[in-house]
């Protein structure tokens, strides 16, 4: 029986499917951009389906049989480096790549930082950085866009496996110079009658709004935003507090203005930051490493503006 297809014709179309164009791709994995067309092309023809949609100067998509096709080609390739991971195990060496998601929130913190220690203990592995919010993460997850993710425990199904990494309770961020921060604690009730800014993202506005609840609260909501770097500068300005669950080293907002993180007291439900993965026997030994090197950064304090109190 003879395949109707090679190993490198899934390489170049799974890095296609990952980044989004072919010139993107043809840089992450050294192949000419010809190359990786022409193999895309031959798989096309060959099981006679159209796997991109081009866009004119916007890169490529898939289509709904594409998704399907690049998703049974990754577990493919997967399944084909096991012999890799093999002799990886055996050398002691980690080596391939892998593809990371990072809660949005988070992002600018964590993800460029643990990219660069990554790939500077493991000189022989490639790390490709994706963000989104809970929802877009556990989607790319499901879809095996994504290897690992950061991010925290907000209604995690059965099927994926949480990492729990550092527990991180909530703090109130507001203007410097705000009439709380004279407080030596701030209390729910304390924030009742202030002007709330909500992180509107998926699974972290019930979140917040939960701790509110539960102390038979309704918060006074005035502003609502899916950007951290939004709700920091409305906060610097005076237009009321938001919560968050990491404090930054630097407490300017991206205009300038001044912040204050004060830690909100109470019996209230933390966050907490973890790593998921797919549920499986046996992950590969480059996942694994990551898990490892993550938790070691943790456990050092080496994260901005985390932790490790679990």
């Amino acid at each position: 029986m003879s395949l109707r297809f090679t190993l490198r014709q899934l390489e170049y179309l799974v890095a296609v499917g990952m980044t989004g164009t072919i010139a993107t791709a043809s840089k992450k994995i050294n192949v000419s951009s010809p190359s990786i067309s022409a193999a895309i092309g031959q798989l096309e023809a060959e099981f006679g389906i159209q796997i991109f949609v081009r866009h004119h100067a916007r890169g490529l998509s898939l289509t709904p049989g594409g998704r399907r096709f690049f998703n049974e080609a990754k577990l493919i390739l997967d399944n084909a480096s096991s012999l890799d991971n093999l002799a990886s195990d055996i050398t002691t060496s980690t080596r391939g790549s892998i593809s990371i998601g990072v809660f949005s929130t988070i992002a600018s913190l964590l993800s460029a930082s643990v990219r660069r220690s990554f790939e500077k203990k493991f000189p022989d592995a490639s790390v490709i950085l994706r963000e989104g919010n809970q929802t877009d993460l556990l989607r790319m997850l499901g879809r095996a866009e994504i290897d690992v993710a950061i991010t925290y425990d907000l209604e995690i199904p059965r099927d994926i496996s949480f990492c729990p990494l550092v527990s991180l309770p909530p703090f109130v961020m507001l203007k410097h110079n705000h009439s709380l921060t004279r407080k030596k604690e701030i209390f729910l009730h304390d924030l009742e009658d202030e002007r709330m800014i909500l992180l509107d993202l998926p699974l972290s506005k019930e979140y917040f709004l939960s701790i509110f609840h539960s102390a038979g609260i309704k918060p006074h909501i005035v502003e609502l935003t899916s950007q951290l770097s939004v709700a920091r500068s409305l906060a610097a300005n005076g237009f009321g507090f938001s919560l968050i669950n990491m404090k930054t080293k630097t407490k300017n907002a991206p205009d300038g203005e001044k912040l204050a993180f004060l830690p909100l007291s109470g019996d209230l439900r933390p966050m907490v930051l973890g790593v998921i993965t797919k549920q499986t026997e046996h992950s590969s030994r480059i996942v694994q490493a990551f898990l490892e090197h993550v938790k070691t950064r943790v456990k050092n304090n080496d994260l901005p503006g985390i932790s490790e109190n679990i």
